[in-house]
Parts: C-alpha cells; sequence; structure tokens
C-alpha cells in the first residue's frame, strides 16, 4: 500500500507544532538543476514516469549540443522517508489516491528543509496524474526555474561584488547584481561589459541603452539593434572581429512580467564575425522608468569544452537581479 502524501505532511506538521516558534529547517542538498520525483516504481516505468521525463527532461532552449532542462532522479514514498531525500532542493511529490478529490499541483515552500521547492501532484490515479502534470506543465517548470534563479540571486546577495552595481547604476539608472568573480571589464554612457572568465569558460553579462523608435520589442528590431550594439562594443581576437548574432537557430522572443515589471525575454545564439567562437545568449529588455529609453541587459556563455546549460542557468539568474537605483 501506497504511503499518504497526508500521513507524511501531518507527522511533520505535528512534531514541528510541538516546538516552541518556527521550526529551524536545514538547508537543501543536491546539485544546481537537479529535481527528485517522489513516485512508486511501477507509475515511474510506465506511462506517468514517461510523463515526467517529457516534461522535466525537454531540451534546454538555444544550447549547441542537446542538454536536459533538469537532472531528474527518483525515489519510492518508502524511501523518501529518509531524511537525506526529504532535503532535497526539488521535490515533485505524487500522491495518488482514490480519496484525492481537488486533483491538481500546488506549491510548497521550504516544507523540509530551506531554500526548497516542492511541487504536490495530486490525483486519483496514475491517468488522471499523466494529464494534471501535462496541464500544468509550465506552472511545474516555472516553479523550479524561479527557485533555482532565487537560489542564484540569494547567493549573489551574500557575496556580491560590491564594486559593479554603484558604476554601473550611476550610468544607466540601475543594474543586475553580480557575486564575487565578476569584474567590470568596460563601460561607456551606452555600455557596460561585465564579465566571470576562467581557464576556456566566460560567463558575460552585457548592458546597454537603445532609444525609443516603436516596434522596439518585435524580434527582429531587437537582433538588428543588438548586432549594431555588438559590432560597435564586442570585438573578437582579431582585428575585424565583432560578435554577431548566429543566424543558424533563428532567435525568439516572449513577453514575461517579474515582479511588477514587463519585458521581452529573447534567446539566441552568439557568434563571431570571422572567427570560429559562439555560444548561447539570452537578453531582457524594457523600458526604463520614465519611458525615455530601451535597457538591455544580456547574459551569454562561452565555454566550448563544457556543458553550457547550468553556466547559462546561472548568469541569466542574474539578470532577474536587476534593481534601479534609489536616491
Amino acid at each position: 500500500m501506497k504511503n499518504s502524501l497526508f500521513t507524511i505532511f501531518a507527522v511533520f506538521a505535528l512534531v514541528a507544532g510541538c516546538r516552541s516558534g518556527a521550526p529551524l529547517l536545514p538547508n537543501v542538498s543536491g546539485k544546481a538543476g537537479e529535481v527528485l520525483c517522489v513516485i512508486e516504481k511501477a507509475d515511474w516505468d510506465g506511462p506517468l514516469g514517461e510523463a515526467v521525463r517529457e516534461v522535466l527532461e525537454d531540451e534546454y532552449p538555444f544550447l549547441p549540443v542537446k542538454e536536459y532542462r533538469y537532472t531528474v532522479t527518483h525515489v519510492t514514498h518508502a524511501g523518501f522517508e529518509s531524511d537525506m531525500f526529504r532535503v532535497h532542493r526539488n521535490i515533485v511529490f505524487f500522491d495518488l489516491h482514490p480519496q484525492n478529490n481537488y486533483p491538481g499541483v500546488q506549491i510548497l515552500q521550504n516544507k523540509w528543509a530551506k531554500p526548497q521547492c516542492v511541487l504536490l501532484v495530486r490525483a486519483r490515479t496514475a491517468e488522471q496524474a499523466d494529464s494534471v502534470l501535462r496541464a500544468d506543465s509550465e506552472l511545474v517548470i516555472g516553479a523550479i526555474e524561479q527557485a533555482e534563479r532565487n537560489r542564484v540571486i540569494a547567493n549573489t546577495r551574500r557575496y556580491e561584488n560590491s564594486d559593479v552595481y554603484p558604476k554601473v547604476s550611476k550610468v544607466f539608472g540601475g543594474s543586475v547584481h553580480v557575486p564575487t568573480g565578476y569584474k567590470l571589464r568596460k563601460i561607456n554612457h551606452n555600455f557596460a561589459w561585465i564579465s566571470y572568465d576562467r581557464d576556456k569558460i566566460t560567463q558575460g553579462i552585457f548592458v546597454y541603452r537603445l532609444p525609443v523608435i516603436g516596434d522596439d520589442f518585435d524580434n527582429d528590431v531587437i537582433i538588428s539593434r543588438r548586432n549594431e550594439v555588438m559590432k560597435e562594443n564586442v570585438p573578437g581576437m582579431f582585428d575585424g572581429t565583432y560578435m554577431i548574432t548566429g543566424e543558424y537557430w533563428k532567435p525568439q522572443t516572449r513577453f514575461l512580467r517579474y515582479q511588477g515589471t514587463s519585458f521581452a525575454e529573447t534567446y539566441g545564439m552568439w557568434e563571431v564575425q570571422g572567427d570560429f567562437m559562439g555560444g548561447p545568449f539570452v537578453s531582457h529588455s524594457f523600458y526604463s522608468p520614465d519611458g525615455s529609453e530601451i535597457i538591455v541587459a544580456e547574459a551569454w556563455v562561452y565555454a566550448p569544452k563544457y556543458n553550457k546549460r547550468q553556466l547559462l542557468r546561472q548568469v541569466e539568474s542574474l539578470l532577474y537581479s536587476w534593481e534601479w537605483k534609489t536616491e
């Protein structure tokens, strides 16, 4: 007989309630980008497990070599009773019971550890859980992705390079926050270049401003203006070379809203005109507070010998730390 999620959560609540004040939670375990699924082996090996893999192991966008969005592992409900698994960073818990009258997905924060994201999938049967998961796949992906970003931003604030934000925000009115290791390589009245450089790996951020011209958030307009900025400000290793947008994969733009700010998110691949270099990038384009100009914050990665999923996720997360300077 499968363990009931109600039983597991009720025991936890009873123990926590016997303590005075809020319980002290341990730190999460697991590597960035990992997701633990709590599911019976028969379901994991069947159609429900296939649905889980289709949702969570979807291809990460705009990487030169295919990489899964998340690294997915699983454990049975009996195995999950171990504290080792309960403190995992991202958990998708399947509660299948004939008496589940309200099937759906619920997001629980910091249930057994901190900062933890738990997604509870309730259903009567495995077939119904399959339908629920697929219907709410965007919610599931969005919750895990935001949890991963929040951890990066929290660590950035804890170990911030305090020199970068004041200098960039003085020019642009705001800036991303970056951790120790990132350095400000270049800044002028229209363009800033921040990067974290190691052997064969670079995680970079560009910040630049553009005048408002109309259709500013059209995909083709974003790329055309990006190429102009890159040609002027990002030279390659050899004379006459410079960064451009790759044409093999057409960049894609969608519109998002985060903490009250609307922006255009553009994914694509960058290349160097006249050289054999390239990698993925993602940019956020948004209006300045007074609406007089467009600000673009862009994250990119160069890592020819390494997987790029987590490198891009790390630096992309920093775009979400953008903060307007207050007087």
